[in-house]
């Protein structure tokens, strides 16, 4: 005879309960956990950015005439244009997500205020589309019925496909600020070799040289970077994808430069 697979809990035992400061402040943890999330991910993609667009540049100016004290000063005028750009994008994309999830929470609220009924077996209609037994689904909806915010989040992210508001976590304006230091640090790794090399050489194709070696060392750390925020153990490729960009880029930038 085959065992069941069931699992059995002991209602016996005595589970503590969370007091209401602890569930507040776990909250406020998870809020803060997702925020992380959204610094690291403005973090590699300002710096990948940056880096693109920095490199490209030099690459693109390093084709013409231009001594290596020009080329360093367009490379930061771009760069601090640039990052204040990127920095904006960052923080009005932020701040909308989270004024569309506040605006679709209150809707929510009244559709469960005036149609709950309704609402409740929207919802139960929509675990059942996704292969859950109708008993299943009707004994969930029944149980979420019970807490008017659990209820509420469920219906946004199963039903509306829309996240929850974060819980004291993310800050549009802090997306915005990170995005431009990411932006202005890791920009900065093409137009070091300028500032490094300029006191012992003024050939422009070792300086160009030591961008390239210097933009290839950040395209590596931002590579690792990105396979580790989507969750991959394929270092080798993550990093091979984000130096193949930034080579094709930089040549493209060059003989565009140069044919001008």
């Amino acid at each position: 005879m085959r065992e069941s697979d069931d699992i059995t809990v002991d209602t016996n035992s005595s589970t503590p309960l969370l007091e209401e400061s602890e569930v507040k402040d776990r909250k406020e943890v998870s809020g803060m956990e997702q925020w992380r999330g959204e610094i690291v991910k403005s973090i590699v993609y300002a710096g990948l950015e940056a880096i693109f667009t920095c490199f490209s540049l030099i690459a693109s100016i390093s084709a013409t005439n231009l001594s290596s004290v020009e080329v360093l000063a367009l490379g930061i005028a771009n760069m601090v244009a640039d990052g204040i750009s990127s920095s904006l994008g960052d923080f009005l994309s932020s701040s909308t997500k989270e004024d569309l999830a506040i605006e679709e929470m209150a809707v929510t609220q009244w559709e469960l205020n005036n149609h709950r009924k309704d609402q409740q077996e929207q919802l139960l209609q929509q675990y059942q589309s996704l292969g859950m037994d109708l008993n299943d689904a009707n004994t969930v909806v029944n149980i979420f019925a019970k807490y008017n915010d659990i209820l509420r989040d469920q219906k946004m992210t199963a039903q509306k496909g829309v996240m929850p508001p974060d819980q004291g976590g993310e800050k549009p304006w802090k997306n915005g600020v990170v995005a431009f230091l990411a932006f202005a640090g890791f920009g900065a790794a093409p137009l070091l070799s300028f500032v490094v090399l300029k006191p012992f050489t003024d050939n422009e194709l070792v300086m160009f040289i030591g961008a390239c070696f210097m933009s290839a060392i950040a395209l590596t750390f931002l590579g690792i970077a990105k396979a580790k925020i989507c969750g991959k153990r394929n270092y080798v490729g993550s990093m091979g994808f984000v130096l193949l960009n930034g080579a094709v880029a930089a040549s493209a930038a060059y003989f565009l430069g140069w044919m001008l």
